[in-house]
């Protein structure tokens, strides 16, 4: 296994003064066997991180690190990755099997393997058992795609690198390679760096993630730290529905310890926190709470049944889920995005607990 380490890298391209800043100083460490994810809108700088790990693009400034080993004049065939594209880009005139083993053409198989014997694992592996003679046009999208990452780990490589391989399939069967994608990883324990625009994709499979924007690094954690606990306002948004709310403090009963209640106004009404801590991202230190607070809560902790912070929202349009009802308002000009058991009427009251709020800004 291999630990993976990014170092002030940056990447520009064209003159400093008339150039364009793909990344801008990322620092990152990517444990031994970890499913890491980078994700974010297109054109933040992903897809660069990943070509950059795999030697296709030089850094401006900055080390990239396998194992504590710069990787600065190392040239991508040197470079143990296994890399699988979106576009698959296997050989139409090659068979299944060739496609696997075309890599082993160049290194040798691991140990005790013969290179016949490595492919048919492979093809085992992903489920592709007896298809080895048939060529990539006789397959469907997802097939392709798993002869992509069969080919890519044939040389069993120390990294593995996907660039938004599962864009181009529907949803039904993303949902079902992106399992069988992260039963492989486990299994075979590989370092891997996956990109993706999908957010529900980065939280269902990673073991920790990498929220992009505009070249720079704006939170790195685990699904669950992410998702509860934004570190900014664009993460809050981002990643998953969420309610944004901003206001002025009002009142605050309590210290920066965390105990008591922060009452923020927002336009015309006031809502009650939990007492803004110290350790909300830049908020001030002593005893004084901050001025001004921004404020998300999650769609599902907004219910008809909360005793406070209650709030009367204009219904626009209702999404019928299965299970639940998507529903997208506005209250006071703010969207609002609720998850409700069953179709709500034109306006529908809501509240929530203190508990359920995250401090996104402070000041």
């Amino acid at each position: 296994m291999t630990e993976l380490r990014l170092e002030g890298v940056s990447k520009r391209y064209g003159s400093n003064e008339d150039g364009a800043t793909a990344l801008s100083e990322v620092d990152l460490t990517v444990r031994d066997g970890e499913f890491f994810t980078l994700v974010g809108p297109s054109g933040c700088g992903k897809t660069t991180t990943l070509r950059t790990i795999a030697g296709f693009e030089e850094p401006t400034e900055g080390t990239v690190s396998f194992d504590d080993e710069p990787m600065t004049d190392v040239p991508p065939e040197r470079r143990d990755v296994g890399v699988v594209f979106q576009s698959y880009a296997l050989f139409p005139h090659m068979s299944v099997a060739d496609n696997v083993g075309y890599g082993l053409r160049f290194r040798e198989p691991p140990t005790g393997t013969t290179a016949d014997e490595r492919v048919s694992a492979l093809l085992e592996l992903v489920d592709l058992e007896g298809m080895g003679e048939r060529s990539p046009d006789q397959l469907s999208g997802g097939q392709r795609q798993r002869v992509a990452l069969a080919r890519a780990l044939a040389p069993e490589p120390e990294l593995l690198l996907l660039d938004e391989p599962m864009s181009a399939l529907d949803a039904r069967l993303r949902e079902s390679l992106r399992l069988q994608l992260k039963r492989i990883q486990s299994d075979l324990e590989i370092t891997t760096v996956y990109v993706t625009h999908d957010q529900e994709e980065a939280l269902a499979i990673s073991d920790r993630l990498a929220v992009m924007r505009d070249g720079e690094l704006e939170q790195v954690g685990r699904p669950q730290e992410i998702y509860r606990e934004p570190a900014t306002r664009f993460v809050a948004e981002f990643v998953g529905d969420n309610n944004v709310f901003a206001g002025v403090v009002r009142d605050h009963d309590g210290t920066t310890s965390g105990e008591g209640r922060t009452r923020v106004g927002v336009g015309d009404a006031s809502f009650e926190l939990e007492a803004v801590s110290e350790n909300a991202s830049d908020s001030r230190s002593g005893p004084e709470a901050p001025r001004r607070v921004t404020f998300c809560v999650r769609p599902d902790s907004l219910s008809r049944n909360a005793d406070v912070n209650r709030f009367t929202v204009d219904v626009d349009t209702c999404e019928f889920l299965g299970q639940s009802v998507r529903v997208h308002g506005r209250w006071n000009g703010v969207p609002v995005v609720l998850r409700l058991e069953e179709v709500p009427d034109d306006t529908v009251v809501v509240g929530f607990d203190p508990g359920d709020v995250h401090v996104v800004e402070t000041s």
